[in-house]
């Protein structure tokens, strides 16, 4: 099944606001995004969302049709490897970031899931058919008080686990705020901490310190990514397990090079910047040295649904990523993601993706096409 054109239709939709405008909350209104068609010989089309919530898709998508499209047209929808195996070269002579990359990787996936009539899971070979979810919101209080009421309203929604993403809020009024939250939601309710790769080496391992009297499940980000040093004498410093990272740009070298230090105790991906290709290699690296692959949130829709088929495939990720308000980063399925009685979310069954595209919505908030 060859690639015969490759189309970007960019859609333009409104995105919530979300309450505090820190460091990390500035996104709502509008934004544009793309939906990337991959043409086949045998009338299947492959198909991924461009771009994230906060600043849209429109650099991808350029990179897409001046780098990506002249790589790959001709070729079959299977030569996902020759692509990643073309990603050093891509990105040192031509600029390409994973971002775009991963889209068309994700594409492929779901033309070769459409012509096999399977989903992508049971392509990556499938593991389980449920996964566990926590929920989380971008940093939108600067008071305790906020996040306690957050976690009491998560926890009443039926989650069973709940990142915080504090922001900007100090030292003090971080360690007084997961006590309290702790306090709140009681002993069984799976607590994390994400600070963005916000504080230096002291503020971290103050708030590590905190967060293991309250036992929380993971810290994650808690200092720069690249800052090796500070993260390899947090870990040996206390014992909620560190998860690194969502911010390097490569997250497959970062954390195999984080794993060869012995620097983690769970690395992080995301289909946003790895694909499902190289998500699914993250996964296998850290399961051999007996660690989790955390996956994150992908940003949109048809990513989210690609981080679920790595997640279905694999054993060593205990949930997926919840992120709130849905409205941010959900369109254009006609029914997407969503949680079951029991708090879970369950594998697709339809082939490829698994999720059916709403092209009445596309249409109708399609502003150009680009090809």
């Amino acid at each position: 099944m060859k690639i015969i054109d490759v189309v970007v239709d960019v859609v333009r939709r409104k995105v919530p606001a979300v309450g505090l405008e820190s460091d990390l909350g500035r996104f709502s209104g509008e934004v544009e995004q793309g939906v990337l068609r991959l043409l086949t010989d045998e009338g299947i089309e492959g198909n991924c969302f461009v771009g994230n919530f906060r600043t849209g898709g429109q650099s991808d998508i350029s990179q897409i049709i001046a780098i990506i499209k002249p790589e790959i047209l001709g070729r079959e929808c299977t030569d996902r490897e020759w692509l990643w195996s073309r990603l050093g070269i891509l990105q040192r002579r031509k600029g390409l970031s994973m971002t775009a990359w991963a889209a068309v990787d994700v594409a492929m996936w779901d033309a070769t899931g459409k012509l096999a009539g399977m989903p992508i899971y049971k392509l990556l070979g499938q593991k389980r058919s449920e996964t566990e979810v926590y929920a989380t919101y971008p940093p939108r209080h600067n008071s305790m008080d906020g996040y306690v009421t957050e976690s009491s309203e998560i926890v009443s929604s039926g989650f069973r686990a709940y990142k915080i993403h504090p922001g900007v809020m100090s030292e003090k009024n971080v360690k007084e705020m997961v006590t309290a939250v702790r306090a709140e939601v009681g002993k069984e309710i799976k607590l994390m901490l994400d600070p963005n790769n916000n504080y230096d080496f002291r503020k971290a391992l103050a708030i590590g310190r905190s967060l293991d009297e309250n036992g929380f499940y993971w810290y994650e980000d808690p200092v720069p990514w690249w800052d090796k040093e500070a993260i390899s004498e947090l870990k040996n410093l206390i014992g909620v397990p560190l998860c690194m990272s969502d911010t390097a740009p490569d997250q497959f070298r970062y954390g195999a090079a984080m794993i060869k230090d012995n620097s983690l105790r769970f690395v992080r991906g995301t289909a946003y910047k790895l694909g499902i290709t190289g998500l699914k290699k993250l996964c296998s690296l850290a399961e051999g040295f007996g660690m989790n692959c955390e996956i994150g949130t992908a940003q949109n829709s048809y990513m989210n649904a690609a981080n679920l088929h790595v997640i279905f495939s694999v054993e060593n990720c205990d949930f997926f990523e919840y992120w709130m308000p849905q409205e941010a980063h959900q369109f254009g399925f006609k029914e997407d993601v969503r949680l079951t009685a029991s708090g879970m979310i369950e594998a697709p069954n339809k082939a490829g993706i698994g999720y059916e595209v709403d092209w009445d919505w596309i249409n109708a908030h399609k502003i150009t096409s680009l090809s």
